[in-house]
């Protein structure tokens, strides 16, 4: 067995293990007697030499202690100190301070604000902590990301709906507390009993402040470019800002199978880096100009806001990039399952309930492994405007998460196919123009308002597919 199989299989022991925690509860000493055991072959292995049964037993003893070391890291993450919890449900109405930890998300009549609390006061006593808290607000005064706040009032926990498990959602985040319309207010440092924030966090809300304001800049620029929905809908699919796309549109995307296009996922950000790529070889040589691209994409994942989700598409987009530069699909097995090693590692609960981090993951293996066997089985299709790389793409994809729909949501779009393969060829150009346009018209209005009307007519494309073949639902 060579390096890299042994590398892959302690990997995917180290992921089951993290399954294994997340869905079973595996008492810890039963982890360490295993452990144990485990420890003893390998020192039996190690002394005894390297005999014919040697090898197996100690690799299966290092596959034990992989999947041990992913049940205790499932079972640290869950056991770290939850203070704002106990007060969570109760009648007592206590302060918090800490600053804004994200981008608000402004809706049509509130902002949800993800408040990173440092201190929890009470009239005789102050507790330091470093938790999250999800508050919904009026949607005036608004508030910016590293915003030094002061909210008052009830802490509840969150609570799952009919169909969706709302609070394994939040927690993924560690956000275990939430709070309706507190009372809010501004504050300077000063108001702190200790330091708010560390060097590290004031480095991270300095840059990121910087940033939003230039997300800002150019979600407006496209604004002024062209009609809405329309500039609502490619600032979706340029940013992932879904806060102006109206509900019905949004639900019509939900219908068909087709909501990937307005976040930002492997495929926008494969786009992106194709389109990077095409213009630095222009100039320079193909191998440099791939590093470039992967500067660029990183650029752009923290233009978007750098969050989990954007980061884990990232990540994908690159490999696939990679696979594409290689030319050698099949051999990104130990790049993929790395990648979803360390955002597993980094947080576990994203293998369990993170939909996006396993739709994302599944949909790029069935680009890397599936697609060339479906290439293979499906001759005959027309090759005309790219239409069989898209029918083999979308089908790849859809057959990998087909299992995770059903599961999650009970049913899956039948629409979706015909839907995705009339939509992604014009996903490239809309995102192309939409940029464009919104660069133009920080430059010169009238010609971003030129550009904006080609970006339009590809965007009201997209719209009436999906319209209409929600319609059909």
């Amino acid at each position: 067995m060579t390096k890299s199989k042994i590398f892959l299989f302690l990997m995917m022991a180290f992921i089951l293990g993290v399954g294994g925690g997340s869905f079973f509860d595996m008492p810890q000493r039963v982890v360490l007697v295993v452990t144990i055991i485990a420890i003893s072959l390998v020192t039996i292995f190690y002394r005894r030499g390297s005999g014919i049964l040697s090898f197996p037993v100690a690799f299966g003893a290092f596959l034990i202690l992989a999947f041990s070391a992913g049940v205790l890291r499932f079972d640290v993450s869950e056991s770290l100190t939850k203070v704002l919890t106990n007060f969570n449900d109760t009648k007592a109405s206590i302060e918090l301070r800490g600053y804004i930890n994200d981008e608000p998300k402004r809706l049509i009549d509130k902002q949800r604000l993800t408040v990173q609390v440092k201190e929890i006061r009470a009239p005789d006593y102050a507790v330091f902590t470093d938790e999250k808290v999800l508050i919904t607000v009026d949607f005036y005064p608004e508030f910016e990301y590293g915003d030094l706040v002061s909210i008052e009032g009830k802490l509840q926990s969150p609570k799952n709906f009919d169909d969706f498990d709302y609070v394994n959602y939040l927690a993924k985040d560690r956000i275990f507390s939430l709070a309706y319309y507190p009372k809010i207010s501004k504050i300077t440092a000063k108001d702190f009993l200790s330091e708010p924030t560390s060097k590290p966090e004031n480095l991270k809300i300095s840059l990121f402040k910087n940033i939003f304001r230039i997300k800002k800049v150019f979600e407006e620029s496209i604004e002024r470019t062209m009609a809405e929905p329309n500039a609502a809908l490619i600032n979706g699919i340029l940013l992932g800002s879904r806060e102006n796309i109206p509900q019905d549109l949004k639900e019509a995307f939900n219908k068909t199978g087709t909501t990937h296009i307005l976040a930002i996922s492997g495929y926008n950000i494969t786009v992106v880096g194709l389109y990077i790529s095409f213009l630095f070889m222009f100039f320079i040589r193909r191998q440099t100009a791939f590093w470039f691209t992967v500067l660029g994409i990183i650029i752009f994942t923290i233009l978007t806001g750098a969050s989990a989700s954007v980061i884990r598409a990232a990540i994908m987009g690159i490999l696939v990039l990679l696979a594409y530069r290689e030319g050698r699909f099949h051999n990104m097995t130990n790049s993929i399952v790395f990648a979803g090693l360390v955002m597993i590692l980094l947080n576990p609960r994203v293998l369990r309930f993170d939909i996006g981090f396993q739709l994302s993951f599944l949909a790029t293996l069935g680009l890397i492994y599936l697609s060339p066997f479906l290439s293979d089985k499906l001759k005959r299709v027309p090759e005309f405007w790219n239409f069989k790389e898209n029918f083999i793409a979308t089908l790849s994809a859809q057959i990998m998460v087909l299992p995770v729909i059903l599961y999650n949501f009970g049913g899956f779009s039948f629409v979706s196919l015909p839907a995705n393969l009339l939509i992604l060829p014009i996903v490239p150009i809309t995102m192309f123009f939409g940029f464009l346009a919104g660069v133009a018209g920080l430059l010169w209005l009238r010609l971003g308002e030129a550009i904006g009307l080609i970006a339009w007519l590809f965007s009201e494309y997209e719209i009436l597919i999906v319209k209409a073949f929600s319609l059909i639902l």
